[in-house]
């Protein structure tokens, strides 16, 4: 059960803090430790400094957040939407120190593939609200989502997640404090169907609602027990659908249904990764993430004048768009690192 707000404020986040500062001036000893016992394993093994390294700048940058979330809490009366927006800057900074982090230790790559916008579209990328539907497999695939919607389009997401996730102290100072929206587990789809509504019927031309359709990370027992639930409901076409995709979980429509209904102006953008899929648990990063990690995105722009309106009509249209992503990972990994490079933007 979640502790009281009060209680993680005054526990959880200065025990972060604490932890830092531990971690910090016991760095050396940390260090000798993890280099000695890599020596014991295989070198495909020896991650063991690079997840200190990042574990200990993750601290460090945690830490960093909440000092600054204390001092924009006391300077509080400037105005909601400054407020808001010191807050938007505030996640900007950090996510781009965590990716700068992943990108010095871990050697990670980004190619994101979106189709060059015509000039009608460039004008309008800032005039609509978004509703954003990205498949969720791998290791901070959220985050990276998250940074780029900050970072590179300018927008203000907005999401729905587990209540359980505000264990993290900067995670739920920082998001508590905008329109985002917490739900407990056993509350039932239902209510985070009412969340999905409530944030997408106020956002602005400069918001963007971020929606996993798939409810989690793919794996084959999830894809199993999915169709499995489609077939038990009498939905034939959509379990015979989602038979024919590999990578992904079928999607449920009933978020993207409800967030396209609040707000019917917004446009519609997919995105599509993969490169770190395979790792689902902390042991499969632990034991299998490469030396040189690389994700491969796209991303793709549906006009609000070309989302179909009928329901039936937009579960099969989920399905197809869902069905195009399948293809493009299928596509993505029967390439080689080197096709892959030369096919990003500037690659060649």
């Amino acid at each position: 059960m979640l502790p009281p707000r009060i209680v993680r404020r005054i526990v959880l986040a200065p025990l972060v803090i604490v932890v830092t500062v531990f971690m910090l001036v016991t760095l050396p000893l940390w260090l000798a430790v993890t280099f000695g016992a890599s020596l014991r394993l295989p070198p495909p093994q020896r991650r063991g400094l690079r997840f200190v390294w990042f574990g200990v700048a993750w601290l460090t940058l945690e830490s960093a957040v909440l000092i600054a979330c204390l001092g924009l809490w006391l300077s509080g009366a400037f105005g909601r939407a400054r407020h808001q927006e010191r807050h938007y800057a505030l996640i900007r900074w950090f996510l781009s120190k965590v990716y700068a982090a992943a990108v010095r230790i871990f050697r990670l790559t980004l190619d994101v593939e979106e189709p060059p916008p015509t000039a009608q579209e460039q004008a309008a990328r800032l005039s609509r609200p978004i509703v954003v539907l990205s498949r969720h497999a791998g290791p901070g695939d959220s985050f990276l989502l998250i940074y780029h919607l900050l970072s590179l389009y300018e927008r203000r997401p907005r999401i729905v997640m587990k209540a359980a996730l505000q264990y993290d102290p900067s995670l739920d100072v920082v998001i508590n404090r905008l329109p985002n929206a917490f739900v407990p587990r056993r509350s039932g789809r239902r209510r985070v169907i009412e969340e999905i509504r409530r944030l997408a019927a106020t956002m602005d031309d400069r918001d963007a609602l971020v929606i996993f359709p798939e409810g989690g990370n793919f794996t084959p027992r999830r894809r199993r027990l999915a169709i499995r639930r489609l077939e038990e409901k009498g939905l034939a076409e959509e379990a015979e659908r989602a038979r024919g995709m590999d990578h992904l979980l079928p999607p449920r429509p009933g978020g993207a249904v409800a967030a396209i209904s609040a707000c019917p102006r917004a446009d519609v953008v997919f995105v599509a990764h993969t490169g770190l899929d395979d790792l689902i648990t902390i042991g499969d990063v632990w034991r299998r993430l490469p030396y040189a990690a690389r994700i491969t995105a796209k991303w793709w722009r549906v006009p609000a004048s070309e989302v179909p309106r009928d329901r039936e009509e937009q579960v099969r249209w989920l399905y197809s768009h869902w069905e195009e992503i399948d293809a493009w990972i299928t596509a993505q990994r029967g390439r080689s690192p080197r096709d892959q490079a030369e096919g990003a933007p500037g690659g060649r």
